[in-house]
């Protein structure tokens, strides 16, 4: 049995595969747990494996951080996570951290159409470098080139990198949030975790009104930003309205600015929670627009294909499919 894992900061999924049977059976035991709830990824584990009974030979996990000597720091939860320390307490003999993007990006060349939704068709490019941006609840970034056998995932964190402002009213967002934190980044503004920002932002600019009932909805939630999503989707206030607009801008700047770094000739694919769920925002022509706000370089920006990747289970099965190869590379 091989032990797959996509731990983010919202959610941690664990699942048990068959080795012999593959991942297109999918898994035989799959749970999702909340991650806020427990205090360490071994405290998962453990609840997990007692249910199941099962005892895997190799684990991989897609991990929501950077990886470095095989652990990391969960980039927005207080877990640290170490390979070593799994492998020992769970007498797994071998266990793989992997960037979550770079899990994501496994997947991505195994992926049917029926897994996504095409923005922009463009015109792919066989063995083309492929990026993979997904905002979730942080802004993730990978990528594929091409071996000449097949693909390699690499990690990165560019959801990291400057803030980059178009607009002047991006100028003025850039302005408000330097008093709040030591660097902008991107992910300060296209994550689920901080679209609040901008409806603050937006708020306390005094341009725009919050309704009675929005502010009752707001107070009550543990979570602000669902509430302005659906809320921007249903065109019920303006100000949610204005803030998902100013999102899917900057989001595709930041798609732009890792595009025109990569030349992404096989595609751009959008993964993370969000984008399944502003869909019809993405389907309007701005936000291809700002993806290809390139200058000289908007018509050559124009020919990349842009999808969004529906499935949820797309890290999960990028992990399995890494286990899955370190398990047959592995001595018998």
């Amino acid at each position: 049995m091989i032990l797959a894992g996509d731990i983010g900061g919202t959610k941690t999924v664990l699942a048990l595969f068959s080795e012999t049977e593959g991942i297109g059976t999918g898994p035989r035991f799959e749970t999702r747990y909340p991650s806020k709830d427990y205090d360490s990824l071994e405290s998962v584990i453990e609840e997990f494996l007692a249910k199941t009974a099962e005892i895997p030979s190799v684990a991989c996990f897609g991990v929501a951080g950077p990886v470095d000597r095989q652990t990391s720091q969960i980039t927005n939860l207080p877990w640290q996570i170490s390979a070593r320390s799994i492998s020992d307490r769970f007498k797994i003999a071998q266990v793989t951290l992997i960037n979550d993007l770079e899990s994501i990006a496994t997947a991505v060349p195994h992926l049917d159409s029926e897994d996504l939704h095409t923005l922009n068709p463009g015109r792919a490019e066989r063995r083309g470098t492929i990026a993979v941006v997904a905002p979730g609840t942080g802004l993730g970034t990978a990528f594929l080139v091409w071996t000449g056998t097949g693909y390699k995932a690499l990690a990165s964190e560019g959801g990291h990198t400057s803030f980059a402002p178009r607009t002047q009213r991006e100028v003025e967002l850039l302005t408000y949030l330097q008093s709040r934190y030591r660097h902008v980044s991107f992910e300060r503004i296209c994550s689920g975790r901080h679209l609040p920002n901008i409806y603050e932002f937006l708020l306390d600019s005094g341009e725009y009104y919050e309704p009675n009932w929005l502010t009752t909805e707001l107070t009550q939630a543990q979570d602000k930003t669902p509430v302005i999503v659906q809320a921007a989707l249903a065109q019920k206030a303006e100000i949610c309205m204005a803030t998902l607009d100013l999102f899917v801008s900057t989001l595709g700047t930041a798609i732009s600015n890792m595009a025109i770094t990569i030349l992404p000739r096989g595609g751009i694919y959008l993964g993370g929670g969000i984008p399944p769920r502003i869909l019809p925002r993405l389907q309007q022509a701005d936000f291809l627009e700002a993806v290809a706000h390139r200058g000289r370089f908007r018509d050559f920006s124009l020919k990349w294909p842009v999808h969004v990747i529906l499935t949820p289970r797309t890290a999960l099965y990028g992990a399995a499919l890494s286990a899955m190869k370190m398990s047959k590379a592995r001595p018998d």
